[in-house]
């Protein structure tokens, strides 16, 4: 119970009828303050510390300066695409493509009447039903200028597939742009508008200084709706949503919906500190997860594109995997870095350069790689046709190779599976597995896993193969129990297994029985 200050003591029964009784009052209210809840006596009134509180509250941020700075700088992106309308087939229409309509008799009516209304020879063609190509509206999104004179970035998939593009400005005006470039790797695209005039534009922001918890203010065309803006703060960094190798977004939670993708996220100095790309939503709504492509990443592939079109990135030439714990105890390493070569393309560059399946890139021209991740962004930034310097863990102690690098190609394919007939027998009781040699290749096929097994546990399946163990090739049980038994001697409590599974080749760690 509250005590007005302005109500006399004697009323509040904090003081009573001598200095006994204010003791005990005090004392029962420090005994209930002990135990959790109030004793109230007769005539008493419980006595509680002062609540919590700011003498002047914290005024809200308003962003409105920003956006009256930044706002002209970001667009509407609408994109056409070319799109075949109702079609003649070269002279008929669908009616004639009906069938059984030719069974029907020259002289038919319906027939008659249908010859004429399409323009069958010896009739008027109807307009309406001539093949023609028109370009409808196929998406929207935002985007920002970067430059005085009309360069825009925007998203990829806002773009893709579009033949005609319009920017429609901050005050309603609409002006026509061409594509210069994309990057689908990165979902970033540059468009142009060629006018004679200058255009309001902003800078990136050093992405590097972004924290979690800073202020970010989106502003956007969501739903079609030009010139909305929403604020939030940066929720995470570094997420990896699998939208491709190069991932390393921006989590915020300003809102963000369809038709923001492309536009900008600002930081309270009205820099872009990202490219809003993707939501996280189970409905298609804003569920307050966002994800910005960071400045930092933008700006080069942004540069790239408006200097050549294309963005080249260079490439090794392998497949790989992250390295457990696991993994590192059984080849030695001290820690979990680096990337596991599970598969080292023929004539490609790392290949050329002696890597092979097994090994693990632990740097990259003396900066260390933490994960695959790391490594596929470290080869990216270098341009086709240098020469870089390639740390490997093998065998037990680095070693250090020169690769020249090629062009990452368009489009990666997978081969068809393996099939095989294999005649079962039992090894290495102690990893739950049966094998056989394979008949069409290298290895040992998988034909039984036994469940809950250290095997099974790991994802080994039947139909795969085993290529090598502790980077020993193997063709039967026998080399096998040789390789743990190697690994045994030497102390390590796990052994690294190469396992193939529909020409993909990746890597698992088992352990031994001594471990």
């Amino acid at each position: 119970m509250h005590q007005d200050a302005k109500t006399p003591a004697k009323e509040q029964g904090i003081i009573g009828k001598g200095r006994g009784r204010l003791m005990a009052t005090i004392a029962s209210a420090a005994i209930a303050g002990a135990i959790g809840f109030g004793v109230v006596t007769s005539g008493t009134a419980p006595v509680f510390a002062e609540a919590v509180r700011l003498d002047q509250p914290v005024q809200a941020p308003s962003f409105a300066d920003i956006v009256e700075k930044v706002s002209p700088a970001v667009v509407s992106v609408r994109v056409k695409a070319n799109i075949e309308t109702a079609s003649d087939n070269g002279g008929g229409s669908m009616f004639f493509d009906m069938p059984g309509f030719e069974e029907l008799p020259d002289g038919h009516p319906l027939k008659r009447f249908f010859r004429e209304f399409n323009g069958k020879p010896g009739a008027e063609k109807d307009r309406r039903f001539e093949r023609r190509r028109r370009a409808r509206p196929v998406s929207q999104g935002s985007g920002f200028f970067i430059s005085e004179d009309g360069y825009l970035v925007t998203n990829n998939h806002v773009v893709e597939g579009g033949s005609e593009f319009t920017v429609v400005m901050d005050d309603g005006a609409e002006i026509s742009a061409k594509l210069i470039g994309t990057d689908p790797r990165t979902d970033l695209a540059v468009l142009k508008v060629d006018e004679k005039r200058t255009f309001t534009y902003v800078d990136f922001a050093d992405d590097a200084k972004v924290r979690v918890g800073d202020w970010v203010v989106a502003v956007g065309n969501p739903f079609g709706l030009g010139g909305t803006v929403t604020a939030g703060i940066v929720s995470a960094r570094g997420r990896d949503i699998g939208a491709g190798p190069y991932d390393d977004f921006i989590q915020i939670d300003a809102a963000v919906n369809r038709g923001n993708s492309g536009g900008p996220a600002f930081n309270l100095t009205g820099e872009v500190v990202g490219v809003n790309t993707a939501i996280f939503s189970p409905s298609g709504g804003n569920v307050g997860i966002a994800f910005a492509i960071p400045a930092s990443i933008a700006k080069q592939v942004v540069q790239d594109l408006i200097k050549d079109g294309s963005v080249e990135r260079g490439w090794l030439g392998v497949h790989i995997q992250p390295v457990s714990k696991d993994i590192a105890e059984s080849v030695g390493l001290d820690e979990e870095k680096g990337a596991l070569v599970a598969d080292a393309q023929d004539g490609e560059p790392a290949a050329n350069a002696g890597i092979r399946s097994g090994d693990i890139i632990i740097a990259v021209e003396g900066e260390t790689v933490a994960s695959p991740k790391e490594l596929a962004r470290a080869v990216a930034g270098f341009a086709p046709g240098n020469e870089i310097d390639v740390t490997l863990w093998r065998d037990g102690k680095t070693e250090s190779v020169k690769v020249t690098l090629s062009e990452m190609p368009g489009v990666e394919t997978m081969a068809s599976a393996r099939d095989g007939a294999p005649q079962p027998s039992p090894m290495a009781a102690q990893f739950g597995l049966t094998v056989t040699p394979a008949e069409d290749g290298p290895g040992l096929v998988v034909t039984d896993v036994e469940p809950g097994s250290a095997a099974d546990e790991r994802g080994i399946a039947p139909g795969d193969v085993i290529l090598s163990v502790n980077s020993r090739q193997v063709k039967s049980g026998k080399d096998v129990e040789e390789a743990v038994a190697a690994a045994v001697k030497a102390g390590r409590k796990a052994v690294l297994v190469q396992i193939e599974r529909e020409d993909a080749s990746r890597f698992v760690a088992l352990p031994t029985s001594e471990g």
